[in-house]
């Protein structure tokens, strides 16, 4: 038995990594934004006022927690929010002779969602407009603020019968290409019968899908091993959400015997189709998020409960 080992598993098209999708509608895009109101594909980030700051270095301020929450994955503009958008409120208090940034995110309704202080910066550098200083607390308090995002999407997903944290996600199997012998088959029976379990259903048509996978197989030569002609395999398994981006991939890299499959594969389909699945499943999982914690909600959610 030819063993597929180890997986590769890329999240997104720059690296084999997951990325955090607090803007991401996670099932099909349409329909859940209508039923769950999940945030637009952006965060507005609007120049902060009486935070002790020149004007200029008010905006610095603001440009910079934009750039940090884009390095977060969160697709933030530094501008006056807009009806309908998530927003950020920046504002400042003094503390122990130090000034504490104060964060808020704050929902297309006006509702504060969540809030948090970032760490204190020294008096006479913020209050000189200090660019550093100002960088460094956005550069810190990005990765809280791109959590919070992610457990209110999360928070949200629970609380919606049709998210992907409620129900199996449907994946349309567009099947597998390239293979030599009976490859595209075998493959594509393997991966069938191994990926459906209890948060993943599998379809041979588009509709209603909430992803798209489909199998890639391209066959190079390679080295001699032990005076043996070899052949170079790659069997890619694409994933794609409902409105066709990329979701990721997984990859499998293996050296055969140059010419050994291009008949029967057997249990060397058995065992790629099966450990396709897995990896599969583990990039809808990362990618739908149905496995982030919810974040907790407000006093005020308790009080109307």
């Amino acid at each position: 038995m030819r063993r597929f080992l180890p997986i590769m598993l890329c999240f997104s098209l720059t690296g084999c990594f997951s990325m955090p999708h607090p803007f991401s509608d996670p099932g099909q895009q349409a329909r859940q934004l209508a039923t769950a109101n999940l945030p637009p594909p952006r965060l507005a980030i609007p120049t902060p006022k009486d935070v002790s700051l020149p004007p200029n270095a008010a905006q610095a301020w603001a440009s910079s927690l934009a750039q940090a929450m884009v390095a977060q994955a969160v697709p933030a503009v530094a501008q006056p929010q807009q009806p309908g958008d998530w927003w950020v409120k920046m504002s400042t208090k003094t503390q122990n002779g130090a000034i504490v940034p104060h964060y808020v995110i704050i929902m297309p309704t006006g509702k504060e969602r969540a809030e948090n202080d970032g760490p204190p910066v020294d008096l006479a550098g913020w209050n000189s407009g200090d660019l550093l200083a100002l960088k460094g607390a956005a550069v810190q308090e990005a990765p809280v603020l791109a959590n919070m995002l992610t457990g209110i999407q999360a928070a949200m997903m629970q609380q919606d019968p049709h998210s992907l944290m409620n129900r199996p996600a449907h994946i349309y199997f567009k099947g597998v290409k390239g293979a030599p012998g009976d490859g595209n088959q075998s493959l594509a029976r393997a991966f069938f019968t191994a990926l459906p379990d209890h948060f993943n259903s599998i379809q041979t048509t588009p509709k209603g899908a909430d992803f798209t996978v489909i199998g890639i197989v391209k066959i190079s030569k390679a080295p001699k091993y032990d005076r043996h002609a070899m052949q170079h395999i790659e069997i890619s398994w694409r994933v794609l959400s409902a409105d066709g981006k990329e979701a990721g991939a997984a990859t499998q890299l293996h050296d055969i015997v140059a010419h050994s499959l291009d008949k029967a594969w057997g249990d060397t389909a058995m065992a790629a189709g099966e450990e396709a699945a897995g990896g599969v499943r583990t990039i809808i999982t990362n990618y739908s998020g149905r496995e982030h914690k919810p974040l907790p909600p407000t006093n005020d959610d308790k009080k109307h409960k």
